[in-house]
């Protein structure tokens, strides 16, 4: 055998092993390695210990070399790749050698690279997706996306929060860490077909134990769906949890969106004309989402509706009720108004005239009922797989 293996940060193998004499397959099996980001082990017949073929998270075996394989001890994780869409020998030959899968180029191009992709990130349990949606303008719906990213980032998940409102003024702005590295949806907007979910993950801002993407100042005002849909695939990859914060209309980026979301929480204010404007927005939410469910947000006064007639007049089920003291406002929630260690607003330049410290913005100050609820609604969640951030 020649070439190299990549092994992960505690030596577990993550390259595929590639057996063929043909020269011309072999230089597309590369290639495709070389789109995932791993140099495989390549080898032209049986393996001569039980060892590589064995620890190899993924063998790729050219048709060519399928008859030198017979008699190899069986294993998960062999595809038999090929050319010739009219061979029916090809099924017999996958048969003796146990491939899981017969595969042929060009056409099988994708799929494959996404497998080898998936080996070399060691992909896992998806993460836990949550949506959270407004039922009317101002409810608080930013808030509660930022409070719920931070309790489960706390919690030991690894955690990405996404922001999916262009029009939101950016929740770095909100969790006072505008200024910290890292990149921002325009850098993603091109994005096709598969986006690395480690090389995402390292290429986002780092606040408050979570990874967050976000907007920039910029003109951007929108994502293609293509972009929307590669880069929360991406995310969801890692494990963990995503949060991601919807806008409230319904266009051709937050469907895609909506379509990853395990559940959606629509935070509606206990109030008849708040239900109303709720009643749309979940119309049109609830197309695409498989769960839809209801938090009630605070209110200043008397409440005109309790938590249980709010979600009976909405036709679903209550996820919970945010209490009046919960501070569901940017600014006793997360330290707004608070710079890095200065008395200035989220994100502000300081007395001194200096800008938070990359990545870092205010500790937010998330305790008390909201603290609470968001803690509360992960444990009463499925477990999320995936290591801290």
């Amino acid at each position: 055998m020649t070439g190299a293996m990549a092994c992960d940060a505690r030596g577990v193998r993550r390259a595929p092993l590639i057996v063929t004499e043909d020269v011309g397959l072999l230089d597309d099996l590369l290639r495709l390695c070389a789109a995932a980001g791993v140099r495989p082990e390549v080898g032209h017949g049986a393996p001569e210990g039980r060892g590589g073929w064995e620890a190899a998270p993924l063998v790729l075996v050219g048709d060519d070399a399928a008859g030198r394989l017979r008699g190899v001890p069986r294993r998960r994780g062999v595809v038999l790749v090929g050319r010739d869409q009219d061979d029916s020998g090809v099924w017999k030959r996958a048969v003796e050698i146990g491939a899981d899968h017969v595969l042929m180029l060009p056409d099988g191009e994708q799929w494959l690279m996404d497998r080898i992709a998936d080996v070399v990130e060691g992909v896992g349990r998806p993460a836990l997706t949550v949506g959270v949606i407004g039922g009317r303008g101002g409810a608080g719906a930013s808030t509660l996306a930022c409070a719920l990213a931070v309790a489960s980032a706390r919690a030991g998940r690894r955690t990405l929060l996404v922001d999916a409102d262009p029009l939101g003024g950016g929740l770095d702005v909100l969790l006072g860490a505008e200024a910290a590295d890292g990149l921002r949806w325009p850098a993603f907007a091109q994005s096709r077909g598969r986006v690395g979910s480690t090389a995402l993950e390292e290429s986002l801002p780092r606040l408050h134990d979570l990874r967050l993407l976000s907007w920039d100042r910029g003109d951007l005002a929108t994502v293609p769906p293509e972009a929307v849909r590669a880069v929360l695939a991406a995310g969801r990859r890692r494990g963990g949890a995503v949060v991601v914060d919807l806008p409230r209309r319904v266009d051709a980026g937050s469907v895609e969106a909506l379509a990853q979301l395990d559940l959606a929480l629509l935070l509606v204010p206990p109030e008849l004309r708040a239900v109303a404007a709720a009643r749309r927005v979940a119309g049109a939410v609830g197309m695409v989402v498989r769960d839809l469910r209801v938090v009630t947000a605070p209110v200043r006064g008397s409440a005109e509706l309790d938590a249980d007639e709010v979600a009976r007049l909405m036709g679903l089920p209550l996820a919970g009720e945010l209490p009046l003291d919960s501070g569901v406002s940017a600014g006793r929630a997360f330290g707004a108004g608070a710079g890095a260690g200065s008395g200035a607003g989220p994100g502000s330049a300081s007395g001194s005239g200096s800008k938070p410290r990359s990545g870092v913005g205010p500790g937010p100050r998330l305790g008390g009922p909201l603290g609470k609820f968001c803690a509360g609604f992960w444990e009463r969640m499925p477990a999320a797989e995936g290591g801290g951030v």
